[in-house]
C-alpha cells in the first residue's frame, strides 16, 4: 500500500509516552530507575552559576588602579552580603574616608590591579526539574537527568504559549463550536486544565489569569489576542518561555476554529483527570508542538503499536490542511499519487487527494496537510 511520511499531529487515547527529563547543565539526580513519581516530583536538580557584577572599586574610592588591592577589605573568595563595605581607603592624614559597598550578595571572584574593578558573583541559581507526568522512571542519565514512562491518551495541537504545567482536566462548557466567554470561567477553575470552545477572547484569557487557572485549551484565537496577550508581536520563534501565568494550547489555527470532534470527545472523556501540558511551540527545524498528556498507568510496550507509529500517511489516513484554501479543513486521504504533478505556481510538487466532510474531493500538494495521528 502506498504510503508518505508527512508530519502530523497526534490525538490518542492510548499510546507510550516517553520523556526525558534534562539539567541545563551537569547536576544531581535524585530519582532512581523503578520510581512512580508524580509530574511535580523533582527528578534532578543543580545550581546555575550567578550573574557577575563588576564594581568600579577604584573609581569610588579616588586611589589608582594599581593600589586596589591595598585597600581591599574581603579578597577573592570571600563571602560578602549586599551593601556590606568591602574596600576602605583614606586621605588627609586619615581625616576622609571613602568606602567601596558590595551592590549585592555574593562571592568575591576577582581585585584587578589593572582595571581597577573587583568582580563579584551573584548566589548560584537553583534549578530543579520535575517528572512532568505521572509515570515510572525507566532510565537514569548520571548527572543529566532521567527517562520517565508512562501510558496514556496524547494530544498535540497547533500552536500554544507557556511553559510545563498540570492540574486536573475540566470543560467550561459541552458544545466544542461554542465560544470560551469569560462569564464560563468560575472560582473552581482555579487550579485546573480547562477546555474551552472555537474561540479564545483576550478577556476570557485575563480571566482565567485572574482566577488562577493552569491552562486553558481551545480550537483557535486571533493573531490581535496573542499580540495583546504577550504585549509584541511573536514573530517566528520557539514559545514556551513566556511568564504569562498560564499556559495556552490551540487545537486546531488561528481564527475561531471548532476543536475537532475527536480530540473534544477525547477531552471530555478524561474530564477530572490529572493532565500535563506543555505550550512549548516550534514550527521550523526541529519541529515542537503544544501537548497534552493524560497519563494513565504503568507503561507497557507493543511491538504493534511501535510498528504503527513508524507508519506514514496511508488511503484513509485522517489529515488536516494547514494552508490556504481550504486552511483548518480535515478531511480523509483517498488518494496518494505516486508522480509529481504541476501546481498553481507551476511547481512539480507530490500531492495528494483528500475528501472533505461535504464528500467533495480535492487535490493538495503533501506540503499543505499534516496527518492527524491516532
Amino acid at each position: 500500500m502506498a504510503h508518505a511520511y508527512t508530519p502530523g499531529l497526534r490525538v490518542t487515547e492510548r499510546t507510550h509516552i516517553v520523556k526525558t527529563r534534562r539539567l541545563p547543565l551537569k547536576g544531581q539526580v535524585v530519582a532512581k530507575k523503578g520510581d512512580e513519581v508524580k509530574a511535580e516530583t523533582v527528578v534532578a536538580r543543580t545550581e546555575l552559576p550567578g550573574n557577575v557584577q563588576p564594581v568600579k572599586a577604584a573609581s569610588i574610592l579616588g586611589v589608582h588602579q594599581a593600589d586596589l588591592p591595598g585597600v581591599m577589605l574581603k579578597k577573592e573568595g570571600a563571602c560578602v552580603a549586599k551593601d556590606e563595605v568591602i574596600a576602605l581607603s583614606k586621605s588627609f592624614f586619615g581625616l576622609m574616608k571613602n568606602t567601596c559597598k558590595s551592590p549585592c550578595d555574593g562571592t568575591i571572584e576577582s581585585i584587578s590591579a589593572v582595571t581597577g574593578q573587583v568582580i563579584l558573583r551573584e548566589p548560584p541559581m537553583p534549578v530543579e526539574v520535575d517528572a512532568y507526568i505521572d509515570g515510572v522512571v525507566t532510565e537514569i542519565l548520571p548527572g543529566e537527568g532521567a527517562v520517565v514512562e508512562a501510558e496514556g491518551a496524547f494530544i498535540q495541537g497547533i500552536f500554544g504559549v507557556g511553559g510545563e504545567t498540570c492540574g486536573l482536566l475540566e470543560l467550561a462548557l459541552e458544545d466544542p463550536a461554542k465560544d470560551l466567554d469569560p462569564g464560563m470561567l468560575k472560582p473552581e477553575h482555579a487550579g485546573k486544565v480547562v477546555v474551552g470552545g472555537a474561540y479564545l477572547s483576550i478577556e476570557s484569557i485575563r480571566r482565567a489569569q485572574q482566577l488562577g487557572v493552569k491552562a486553558l485549551v481551545a480550537g483557535g484565537l486571533d493573531d490581535a489576542v496573542l499580540k495583546q496577550l504577550l504585549g509584541y508581536d511573536l514573530g517566528v520563534a520557539i514559545t514556551g518561555s513566556e511568564q504569562l501565568g498560564l499556559t495556552v494550547v490551540i487545537t486546531e489555527g488561528f481564527g475561531r476554529m471548532t476543536i475537532a470532534n475527536r480530540t473534544f470527545a477525547l477531552l471530555d472523556k478524561f474530564r477530572g483527570r490529572r493532565v500535563s501540558v506543555n505550550g512549548a511551540t516550534q514550527i521550523r527545524a526541529g519541529v515542537m508542538r503544544p501537548e497534552i498528556v493524560i497519563p494513565m498507568g504503568k507503561p507497557v510496550v507493543r511491538a504493534a503499536e511501535q510498528e504503527a507509529e513508524n507508519l506514514g500517511m496511508t488511503v484513509g489516513s485522517p489529515v488536516r490542511v494547514i494552508r490556504m484554501p481550504h486552511f483548518g479543513s480535515l478531511g480523509e486521504v483517498v488518494e496518494l499519487p505516486p508522480e509529481l504533478q504541476s501546481v498553481e505556481s507551476e511547481a512539480k510538487v507530490r500531492v495528494l487527494r483528500v475528501r472533505f466532510p461535504d464528500g467533495s474531493v480535492e487535490t493538495l500538494p503533501r506540503a499543505n496537510v499534516e496527518m492527524i495521528e491516532g
